[in-house]
């Protein structure tokens, strides 16, 4: 008979990684916290191994529609948008894949084309892995690196005055992935561009590697949980609060919204899976850091600054709105 304790119930995703968290403790050689965006373990002097594991599930990461090849893709997007948000070249990964027996050939090539493709795409090639049977796909890619201390950027170094940027517009996604769960027409050139965005990510390496070098950035995060969540966990890691004062709306967004009767605002905030980089930045070094972005093809948009009160709010039409520490979860978020 299955026992269950008191007060025993069913945990979200952030829920149950702090359980774990507690039972296995910080490890001497965890060079990072717990919490942040990769681990880190040291090789000598200060010379840093870099590791990230990510895992894709068909049934909960994969928007209807999507190929084999999109799915190994995003898989290793996944993966490589943490390292851009630390500013760390991923220099190889493993891959290890479950799926059904029922998978032919045609359908193994397409999924090891697509982390074939996405690695090289992104200066890393799979090197090795596992496979193993299960009711659904399954890819979890683990990344290494090496990094410098002084180069690996933090989730906890914000202070308050600095400036809160991201490298990408917002909404794109969401509304994508709400014109697949809706079965909305998907023939026009605007919801074709909002479907592709979430067939085919990017991560933002170039611009987090120009970032890192800029030396201008105090902390980082990527977005794949949303802007909305992105904001809350640099608070909650810096222990500082965000106004924010703009958000950089995905093209034809407003349009979007207004077709569907949405606040394209709460499109922008509340989804997720767009893999922009949002950081903060030293107000008196802006400049650099957009310059360094730029560099590489890439663009920064101010979207507000970091506060010495706690809360994250918006600022829209002389009041400021709080946002919701709310974004994709697992065990919670339907798809």
């Amino acid at each position: 008979m299955k026992r269950t304790r008191p007060n025993d119930r069913v945990l979200s995703e952030r829920e149950a990684i702090s359980v774990f968290y507690s039972v296995f403790g910080m490890s001497p050689r965890s060079a990072i916290p717990f919490g942040d965006d990769v681990s880190a373990v040291p090789v000598k002097d200060d010379l840093f191994a870099i590791l990230k594991t990510d895992m894709f599930v068909r049934k909960t990461d994969a928007p209807k529609g999507m190929t084999f090849k999109q799915m190994g893709r995003k898989a290793v997007v996944s993966t490589v948008s943490d390292f851009a948000a630390k500013g760390v070249e991923p220099l190889t990964l493993l891959s290890s894949l479950a799926f059904p027996r029922s998978f032919t050939s045609s359908v193994i090539e397409e999924l090891a084309a697509g982390l074939n493709e996405a690695s090289r795409e992104y200066g890393a090639a799979v090197i090795g892995g596992d496979t193993n049977e299960a009711e659904d796909l399954v890819i979890d890619v683990i990344g290494f690196g090496l990094a410098r201390r002084e180069d690996i950027v933090l989730r906890s170094g914000a202070k308050a005055g600095d400036i809160a940027a991201t490298t990408g517009t917002f909404g794109e996604v969401t509304a994508g992935l709400r014109i697949l769960q809706e079965d909305l027409p998907s023939d026009g050139p605007l919801h074709r561009s909002f479907v592709n965005a979430a067939y085919m990510p990017r991560a933002q390496l170039r611009e987090g590697l120009a970032l890192s070098r800029s030396r201008t950035v105090t902390s980082s995060i990527d977005s794949s949980d949303g802007l909305a969540w992105s904001l809350h966990e640099l608070s909650r890691s810096s222990r500082v609060g965000f106004t924010v004062t703009d958000i950089p709306l995905g093209r034809n967004i407003d349009e979007f919204a207004a077709e569907t009767r949405a606040d394209p605002y709460d499109l922008a905030l509340y989804g997720g899976e767009e893999f922009n980089l949002v950081f903060t930045v030293d107000e008196k070094r802006w400049n650099e850091a957009v310059r360094a972005v730029e560099s590489v093809g890439g663009q920064v948009f101010n979207i507000g600054y970091a506060t010495e009160r706690l809360d994250v709010v918006v600022r829209r039409e002389g009041k400021e709105v709080p946002i919701r520490p709310a974004g994709w979860e697992h065990f919670i978020t339907e798809k």
